[in-house]
């Protein structure tokens, strides 16, 4: 890839394969960082609040808090399905399985406890500090973070060139946004 870059003008003497290597840890670090820390009531409340409306098995329970919370928050299945377990010991919820895949629905207990949950949805508890959508930034450097990556690996001088201008001209505009009253 480095030979790829003439060693004369703007840039020379760097390693541009050093450059991408940087944006891709980069990307790793804020990508971790993005996802949000909720507590183990939490995903109890969120699995109550999601059979209350339907039976589910563990990966639609996973990808309904997902989307229902903007992709702000994806529990791992580390922490739903022991909370399934715990919750099925607990006699609020049942399991059928069916074509190799379980299917939890409240019990009759599990109804009650629904009904007097005191609190909404996981997902509807919005932080005042944060607007709306907010996860929907971090994931949107994410990817734009990766097609750098991809351009800087793949792209021809003259794409990376392109690349370059583009990501300029698009800091500009996240600073005007900033300046607006």
């Amino acid at each position: 890839m480095a030979s790829s870059f003439p060693n004369t003008g703007f840039g020379s003497g760097i390693n541009p394969d050093g450059i991408w290597q940087a944006m891709e840890e980069f990307r790793s670090r804020f990508e971790k960082s993005a996802g949000t820390r909720v507590g183990r009531g939490d995903v109890r409340a969120a699995v109550i609040a999601l059979l209350s409306e339907q039976p589910m098995h563990g990966y639609q329970i996973i990808r309904q808090i997902e989307e229902r919370s903007g992709g702000s928050w994806k529990p791992s299945p580390g922490s739903v399905y022991p909370t399934l377990q715990l919750l099925a010991d607990e006699g609020l919820i049942s399991a059928e399985e069916s074509n190799g895949r379980k299917t939890y629905s409240l019990t009759p207990a599990g109804r009650v406890e629904a009904e007097s949950a005191t609190s909404s949805a996981p997902w509807n508890d919005t932080d005042p500090d944060e607007a709306p959508g907010f996860a929907a930034l971090p994931k949107a450097g994410v990817e734009l973070a990766r097609a750098a990556a991809q351009v800087g690996r793949t792209g021809s001088p003259e794409q990376v060139q392109q690349a370059v201008a583009a990501l300029d001209e698009t800091r500009r505009r996240l600073y005007a946004i900033l300046a607006q009253d």
